[in-house]
């Protein structure tokens, strides 16, 4: 086995899986080093129960760069997409639903004969915003500048942002600069008036986060989640044939098809550096192996807190990274059910097509703000913020048989990863118990269909995937830890202040989601690095 390589990347999620397969294909010495024993990150999770495949908690990978998946020949490597065309279905909680398609004059028009005025507004609200999220894809697509030194490239990229801004037109321009520091509340609330439609819209604007719809910065949040998907304020919901881990799986094999090396049950226990320059990794069992650039796809405080020496890293670089804010509010909890929920109103033809997408369960606005609210006290809010998703109605191979019919993954939001009172070790079983209550609530008999079940906290999250306080995104998404000053401020372009260190993982420029930009954009930082 080698002992030294070009590249060493730390952690085998999706954007490291990226980042290594762009690398090996410019002809660097590529090693994957992966804690766990299969590469995948948050894509794969462990059976629900033997002989079944747990649906795990990345709902949808609709938002995968369609450059990266040609690039990588994710098509020839067997990866196959497929997608709904209900995006989302919100069930309030006196069991009115409004199902948001694809299609944005589909839901238009049927917005108009359960909610009136909303139709047409709905249709604005659409338009506008994806001429917003067009231009901020142009964001999302160009590696931050370092504001201390200036390449000529981020002059062009500045230049081309400002083309594309002045595409925009005058209203939508002056419009984007307004909705970017906006809570996402008021921003759709200029547009619809219904609480339980605006609730289904905003909640992609809070979703993994810690904020409100009344908090600002929310409506960037919103915008950036539109990035790269095809279903405008509805959203996606985009699954690869075979689960999440089939997209995993292909990304592995399209890394080791250009030439990299991965290597799983390999924790990195240290990133070791001389004279402030990376020389290598030591792994916990102490294997020593070196390498010219070191790229983590871990986040950020974990890497620099976690990996580097205190003397490499430094006070100052030590105490902004220790006050990086990634405070986590999400769980996930996963289901076995013996057949599909009944939900109150719904027939069960229309449940196999509104049900396709992802479901969100009793929300309203004040939901949404109290969820909030609870994570930033520690404690769990009176009702939790779910949404569903059922990928065996998209993809039947995925049903296990055995008198299981369906698999269900459900997003838990208002979950703080600091509870005020009590552990998550001791409040798992009452979390679980609780969504099936609520889930009962809107779909009676749900609770007779649970075959099994399985209860991942903000703890949880932390130990299985390495997720830093339990948060998905790796940092908080606000405006202050966003495209320049993301992860921090000087340490924006993949790079961070250890000669041949890099960050390729969410909390890295353009940010969370399956999308895979963070790991090809600090593959294209590392190869100009020579």
């Amino acid at each position: 086995m080698k002992s030294h390589y070009d590249v060493i990347v730390v952690g085998g999620g999706h954007n490291g899986l990226v980042c290594a397969a762009y690398l090996a294909r410019a002809g660097k010495e590529v090693l994957v080093l992966e804690r766990r024993d299969r590469a995948g990150g948050v894509l794969v999770a462990p059976e629900l129960m033997p002989g079944v495949p747990a649906p795990g908690p990345v709902h949808s990978v609709g938002r995968l760069a369609a450059n990266i998946a040609k690039d990588l020949w994710l098509d020839a490597q067997g990866v196959k997409l497929v997608k709904s065309t209900a995006r989302l279905t919100s069930i309030a909680a006196d069991g009115r639903a409004l199902t948001l398609w694809a299609d944005p004059d589909k839901t238009a028009a049927e917005l108009r004969l359960v909610v009136r005025t909303d139709g047409a507004a709905y249709s604005r609200l659409d338009a506008d915003m994806r001429a917003h999220a067009k231009f901020a894809a142009r964001i999302a697509a160009a590696a931050p500048p370092d504001v201390e030194r200036l390449r000529a490239s981020d002059l062009r990229n500045a230049l081309g942002l400002w083309r594309g801004y002045r595409s925009l037109g005058s209203r939508l321009a002056h419009d984007f600069l307004r909705v970017l520091p906006m809570p996402v509340g008021d921003i759709v609330s200029d547009y619809v008036e219904d609480d339980q439609l605006r609730a289904a819209i905003c909640w992609r604007g809070v979703r993994y986060t810690t904020m409100a719809p009344s908090d600002a910065g929310s409506g960037q949040v919103l915008l950036a989640d539109m990035v790269g998907g095809d279903g405008g304020v509805a959203g996606e919901m985009t699954i690869a044939l075979g689960g999440p881990q089939a997209l995993a799986d292909g990304l592995v094999r399209a890394a080791q098809a250009r030439g990299a090396q991965v290597r799983t049950g390999a924790e990195v226990a240290r990133i070791t550096a001389a004279d402030n320059k990376v020389t290598g990794v030591v792994l916990a069992d102490g294997e020593e192996i070196g390498a010219h650039r070191v790229v983590s796809g871990l986040d950020p405080k974990r890497t620099m807190l976690g990996l580097l020496a205190p003397e490499v890293l430094g006070p100052t670089l030590g105490w902004e990274a220790a006050n990086l804010r990634q405070r986590g509010g999400t769980s996930s909890v996963q289901f076995a059910l013996r057949e599909l929920p009944v939900f109150a109103g719904m027939s069960a033809g229309e449940a196999q097509v509104r049900l396709s997408g992802r479901i969100l369960a009793g929300a309203s606005i004040n939901v949404l703000d109290r969820a909030a609210d609870a994570i930033k006290a520690g404690r769990l809010p009176e009702t939790l913020v779910l949404e569903a998703v059922i990928p065996t109605l998209l993809d039947a191979s995925l049903v296990p048989g055995n008198g299981i019919g369906h698999l269900m993954s459900v997003l838990v939001h208002g979950t703080p990863y600091r509870l005020r009172d009590g552990d998550w070790d001791a409040q798992a079983v009452a979390l679980g118990d609780r969504v099936v209550a609520q889930l009962e609530a809107l779909a009676p008999g749900f609770g007779d269909l649970v075959v099994a079940r399985r209860v991942l906290t903000p703890l949880d999250l932390e130990r299985e995937y390495g997720l830093t306080e339990g948060h998905p995104l790796h940092v908080e998404p606000a405006l202050d830890q966003w495209f320049a000053w993301r992860p921090l401020l000087g340490s924006a372009r993949y790079r961070l202040p250890v000669d041949g260190l890099f960050l390729c993982g969410s909390g890295a420029h353009p940010g969370g989601g399956v999308t895979g930009m963070p790991g090809y954009l600090a593959a294209r930082e590392v190869i100009a690095a020579g």
